[in-house]
């Protein structure tokens, strides 16, 4: 009986068991099911973002700046590509025991690294190194440190070094333009970074590109009015007259006279744009554009050019320099006496006494106007930054003695790149064009701002100051007539002149039958015994522009011809007898 009872009971009670067994696989399924929807409908948001937060990346596509070359295409402005390397502290922070390695691969210190990156939890975006190059950068992105990431950059490249750096200047390490072209023309070299979103693995990988959300656009390309050969002419003779005569510091501006072109515009001291170190305010400032400086004699040219355009005064014209000139406790006189001359070799011997007597014979008002159209006490159209106006005050406030002291360069104040744009105004037989740093396509015709017959016959008589007879013997060149001034200022300090701290300065255009260049050299403080304009400024005047003459292929002018194009010069015995020879 109790056999059979057994057996009764047995199925029932396996039943109810298959019953809760089923019941609970039910409610897992049930589970699982609304855990299902519950991820993909209720919480998807919140799983979406953590996710992407994860692996999904919004990435920068750099844009590359501009390229700048000289007139001819040879590049003076160039981006290479290089890496940074930046992290997530909060993912850094989880292997702070990877910090010893990657300082040891990024050559910093391990504490400084290490507070780095703790001081900045709560950042996602850290600059760790800055510019490295592509192949240093990719051994510290194969350490596989999570965290650690890398960003295609561009950095700014100058192969001409310090040779164009007054001129260009330079960027700052995000690509920016800080001084020179780079800052002037910033608007037009730099490009517009783009964005794009990606996958990245946990060793930021890129895994997939997602989606472009906005295209990167390069900078656009500059030309710039520059020869880089002359460029060069200019600053290997200008640094060798530097430390030959000692000089505290120099610049030469040569201009292209039928386009108003900057040919080259170099300085010293120089520096290297390539090397920030170098970089300073110091160093970095182009003298040439932005110092200024009283002329001396080189600006006399253009007090005789107000004489001759007021009708009192001819080539021919004759003026007694001997004696002294006294106005009250200022006066003047000429080292050699050369008595009774003509305004030619006044200009060759450069006689203070005879200059200050035309000046003082003139309508203030007309010398004041003469010197404002050659561009004096105004900035040139260069557009380049931090330039000078120079200092011309109005003939209002001018009294005799400053008229006097004014006719040898002295009371006003101008900088290199203003006095060559006078030369060179003067050379385009009195057509002012707009000065341009960057490349002339089309023909400038300018604006007349001083008589055409009057400049051929002041470019005439500025010859003989480059004969044997003139101060300006030195600038001359084989096979070309050069028309010139020499000058020789004191420098001005505190409470008046030093009388053995002077500027030495040379100004003219070349060749003088059919001028091309203009040109004007300046040398701040010679120190090695030499100090006239003639010694020291014109011999660079020589070397610079008969090397560009030559480059430029502009045949040489017959020492016979008949000179300016038939025009009228002066008949001055000097420059007879120069002509002669």
């Amino acid at each position: 009986m109790r056999s059979r009872s057994a057996k009764d009971h047995s199925p029932r009670s396996f039943g109810w068991r298959a019953y809760a067994l089923q019941g609970l696989l039910a409610c897992a399924a049930l589970g699982l099911l609304w855990r299902a929807v519950d991820l993909q409908l209720v919480d998807h948001g919140f799983l979406a973002k953590e996710g992407a937060a994860r692996f999904s990346r919004v990435t920068k596509i750099s844009a590359h700046r501009g390229t700048i070359t000289d007139r001819y295409g040879e590049p003076l402005a160039v981006s290479t590509p290089v890496d940074s390397i930046w992290a997530n502290p909060k993912e850094l922070a989880l292997a702070i025991d990877q910090i010893p390695r990657l300082a040891q691969a990024l050559k910093v210190d391990q504490q400084e690294l290490a507070r780095r990156i703790t001081s900045n939890l709560d950042r996602e975006f850290l600059y760790l190194a800055r510019h490295r190059q592509p192949a240093e950068a990719q051994k510290i992105k194969a350490l596989g440190i999570p965290g650690v990431y890398l960003m295609r950059e561009y950095r700014r490249y100058y192969p001409a070094g310090e040779v164009t750096g007054h001129v260009l200047g330079f960027t700052n390490i995000d690509d920016a333009g800080q001084e020179g072209i780079e800052l002037a023309f910033d608007h037009w070299l730099a490009g517009e970074d783009g964005a794009k979103r990606v996958i990245q693995d946990r060793f930021g990988r890129v895994v997939q590109d997602v989606e472009s959300i906005r295209p990167a656009r390069p900078g656009r390309d500059l030309v710039l009015s520059l020869d880089l050969r002359i460029q060069y002419l200019a600053y290997r003779e200008l640094k060798a007259a530097i430390r030959q005569h000692r000089a505290r510091a120099g610049s030469v501006v040569v201009l292209d006279v039928t386009t108003g072109e900057v040919l080259a515009m170099v300085n010293q001291p120089a520096y290297n744009p390539n090397d920030r170190e170098q970089i300073s305010a110091r160093t970095y400032r182009n003298r040439a554009a932005t110092d200024i400086f009283e002329p001396g004699s080189s600006i006399k040219p253009f007090v005789v050019a107000a004489g001759l355009a007021s009708g009192k005064y001819d080539a021919g014209s004759i003026i007694d320099t001997s004696g002294v000139i006294r106005i009250g406790r200022w006066q003047t006189e000429d080292e050699h006496d050369i008595g009774r001359a003509d305004l030619t070799t006044i200009l060759a011997k450069s006689s203070n006494v005879g200059m200050a007597r035309l000046a003082l014979s003139l309508e203030p008002q007309q010398l004041w106007e003469t010197l404002t159209r050659l561009g004096f006490g105004r900035v040139t159209t260069s557009g380049y930054p931090g330039e000078s106006a120079g200092l011309l005050s109005n003939y209002t406030h001018w009294r005799p003695i400053g008229i006097a002291s004014l006719s040898r360069g002295y009371g006003l104040s101008v900088t290199p790149l203003q006095l060559a744009h006078a030369y060179a105004t003067l050379g385009a037989f009195g057509i002012s064009r707009p000065v341009s740093l960057v490349r002339v396509e089309e023909p400038v015709e300018g604006e007349r701002v001083l008589d055409a017959e009057v400049s051929r016959t002041l470019i005439g008589m500025l010859e003989a100051v480059v004969t044997a007879q003139g101060t300006g013997k030195r600038a001359a060149i084989p096979g070309y007539r050069v028309a010139g001034k020499t000058g020789t200022a004191w420098k001005a300090v505190a409470g008046g002149y030093s009388t053995d701290r002077y500027m030495a300065v040379f100004g003219g255009v070349a060749p003088a039958s059919r001028p091309r260049l203009a040109a004007v050299v300046v040398i701040d403080e010679p120190g090695a015994g030499k100090y006239y304009g003639g010694e020291v400024a014109a011999p660079v005047f020589s070397e610079v522009i008969g090397g560009a003459l030559r480059l430029l292929a502009v045949p040489p002018d017959d020492a016979v011809a008949e000179p300016l194009d038939k025009a009228p010069v002066s008949d001055s015995p000097l420059l007879q007898a120069a002509r002669r020879q």
